[in-house]
């Protein structure tokens, strides 16, 4: 290539990209009030925001992957553990942690019912921006060991809905975040060993307020509506509210959620 030609290259290069660059900027400007949901910027998201900056949150957790990595990613820690789970926890983690057994523990804070409603509503709003797939996999918290977490066992393209859903429980429902596999570790949520037997039992039990006639139906109710029954003397509910986050038929397809109660079926 000649010296001319090679100048030619460089220029042409240089306002080639030089263009390219200044599209990307119009277009990320002109789609900010969008992919933000500004409109959903009230009064309690931007109180949360100062609540989040008041307890230093940012140095250990992360949102958007930004922050300390000493604790959790809360990009989408609203859609994953439910308000429900978040108020009674912000109020009090070691109901629900252990120093011996998790070895790291998050301090009680002392929040007020207030600061804790607005710093949810602020995670919330973070919840609906549009990350571009951010964060790549479920949260991670203690446990991970006995979760599966990373590896995401199952085989999301498998013929077999058992495997399908075992690769839902690892993934995309994020149920492995609160639920182990192994029997008498609590996480977050209970135990799920022998979820499937357990169901059976728990639908011949005088007290059983549900709607289910099946073991199948119980595991479907308790993914769509796990207000709807509520186990008498478990820690898993506050304020007569399952602990549970609702709302996964909007984070899962009716096949998926088929797929997840297939798998729960086979925990016996």
């Amino acid at each position: 290539m000649t010296k001319a030609a090679t100048r030619r290259f460089f220029f042409a290069g240089t306002v080639l990209f030089t263009a390219v660059f200044l599209a990307l900027t119009v277009h990320t400007h002109t789609t900010m009030r969008e992919r933000t949901r500004e409109e959903a910027l009230t009064e309690n998201v931007v109180r949360g925001l100062h609540v989040w900056a008041r307890y230093n949150c940012e140095n250990c957790h992360t949102l958007l992957g930004e922050g300390a990595y000493y604790a959790p990613d809360l990009t989408e820690i609203v859609a994953q553990r439910g308000r429900t789970y978040l108020q009674a926890f912000l109020a009090d983690p070691a109901a629900f942690y252990s120093e011996e057994r998790d070895r790291r523990l998050m301090p009680a804070l002392g929040m007020t019912p207030q600061e804790i409603s607005d710093v949810i509503d602020f995670l919330a709003w973070v919840d609906g921006i549009d990350t571009n797939g951010w964060p790549p996999r479920p949260i991670l918290v203690a446990g991970a060991s006995v979760r599966g977490i990373p590896g995401f066992q199952g085989q999301p393209e498998s013929e077999d809905p058992a495997l399908r859903g075992r690769a839902v429980f690892n993934t995309t429902g994020a149920c492995a975040s609160c639920h182990a596999l192994t029997p008498g570790v609590t996480l977050v949520g209970p135990p799920l060993a022998g979820i499937a037997t357990l169901a059976e039992q728990r639908l011949r039990e005088p007290g059983y307020a549900g709607a289910a006639k099946s073991a199948e139906e119980y595991l479907r109710e308790s993914i769509l509506e796990p207000s709807r029954f509520l186990v008498p003397g478990e820690r898993y509910a506050a304020g007569g509210r399952s602990l549970m986050p609702e709302g996964y038929q909007q984070q899962l397809d009716a096949a998926q959620i088929d797929d997840l109660v297939a798998y729960l079926a086979t925990l016996r």
